[in-house]
């Protein structure tokens, strides 16, 4: 029974052993393969760090507000009883656009109206009785106050009856009507939109580190993608004299022409705000930079010597760099790289520190200052 025991764990031992010399074996000849192997070596496309000169200037997003605009509204309730413009209307100031019914309110009128006419008829009368001594001072007195308070209430209600007729307040073009005959209308409720449109405004925000250029009648240029072809030229009105103390950006203010009527408020633009500066930059195209949570990096190509076969060895190698403006397709390199130096624009997401690479630059990325759209 012993012998049997002991036959059986020697068995097991050799089968234990047999299987862990295997794991060995593989991991060992797994590990020559890859070392003989080496890593392998990428193919990236890359350009050259030039330097050219930029005119310095500021960029912001904005948004169209007309010079004068508003949702025209009644101050009072009430009927809707006669329309007096069409949709899409180019008005005058003062030009009437609706009327609410004021049957009610014109004959309380010719009742104040008639009041009032006693209370300077018993006045007058009562003026010249006081004359004679037939009547006091104090008659009089009552008399007059009688009479402002009756003609107090008249010009009320000819103010109350004026509102019920709405009018433009400025010269400009109507929108979409928001009433109609026989509604009831409430108190600041929107009747139509009205905007002159002759001039707009285009606000934006800068950051506070731009205070120190920017100044009023500065110029601008704004442009929107409605109209990619075309600038709208104009310049800086007001510079908010508060900095916003969450964003830390100051709004800002510019008044541009508006021919044809083309910007419309509540439209999207850019704005470009000229500052007349150049600035010496190497630049590189936008696709060459990669952007991490610690920063920006580059890999630049360097030669180590030469392979078995005499071929230049090329190491990609990892390098941080500060970037500045932006111009298209093209970005501004402060400092990390010197003018140049050779820098991989494609294939990083495959590289690490010192990956060998091969340069292969038959396909570029666009690197181009001022890209236009193209319909392919």
């Amino acid at each position: 029974m012993i012998k049997r025991m002991i036959i059986m764990l020697l068995i097991v031992g050799l089968l234990l052993g047999g299987v862990f010399w295997f794991i060995q074996f593989k991991t060992k000849m797994i590990k020559q393969f890859i070392t003989a192997g080496g890593v392998p070596v990428q193919t990236v496309s890359t350009t050259t760090a030039s330097a050219m000169d930029w005119t310095s200037g500021l960029e912001s997003v904005g948004t169209v507000r007309a010079v004068q605009g508003v949702d025209v509204s009644s101050e009072v309730a009430g009927i809707v009883e006669q329309l007096y413009f069409h949709q899409g209307d180019n008005v005058k100031a003062g030009a009437p656009l609706l009327q609410l019914r004021d049957r009610e309110e014109q004959s309380k009128l010719k009742s104040l109206a008639s009041a009032a006419e006693i209370a300077r008829i018993t006045y007058n009368r009562d003026k010249a009785l006081l004359r004679v001594h037939a009547i006091s001072q104090q008659v009089v007195d009552n008399d007059k106050a009688n009479l402002d308070i009756a003609l107090a209430h008249t010009v009320e209600q000819q103010v109350l009856i004026a509102k019920k007729r709405i009018l433009a307040p400025f010269d400009g073009q109507l929108g979409l009507r928001n009433v109609d005959l026989g509604q009831h209308l409430d108190v600041g409720a929107a009747i139509v939109t009205l905007q002159n449109l002759h001039k707009v405004y285009v606000d934006f925000y800068m950051p506070q580190q731009a205070l120190a250029t920017l100044k009023p009648l500065q110029q601008v240029t704004v442009k929107t993608d409605v109209y990619p072809e075309q600038d709208f030229p104009g310049e800086i009105t007001v510079i908010n004299p508060k900095v916003d103390e969450k964003t830390r950006n100051v709004q800002v203010r510019a008044t541009l022409a508006n021919p044809g009527h083309k910007l419309l408020p509540g439209l999207y633009v850019t704005v470009a705000i000229a500052t007349n500066r150049e600035q010496h930059f190497i630049t590189l195209p936008r696709t060459a930079i990669s952007f991490n949570p610690y920063g920006a990096l580059v890999y630049r190509v360097e030669n180590s010597g030469k392979d078995d076969k005499g071929n230049p060895k090329l190491l990609a190698k990892q390098v941080f760099v500060t970037t500045g403006e932006t111009r298209g397709d093209q970005i501004a390199v402060t400092q990390g790289i010197q003018e140049g130096d050779t820098i991989i624009t494609s294939g990083q997401i495959k590289l690490r520190n010192s990956s060998p690479v091969r340069v292969d630059n038959s396909v570029q990325p666009k690197n181009d200052a001022a890209p236009t759209p193209i319909d392919q």
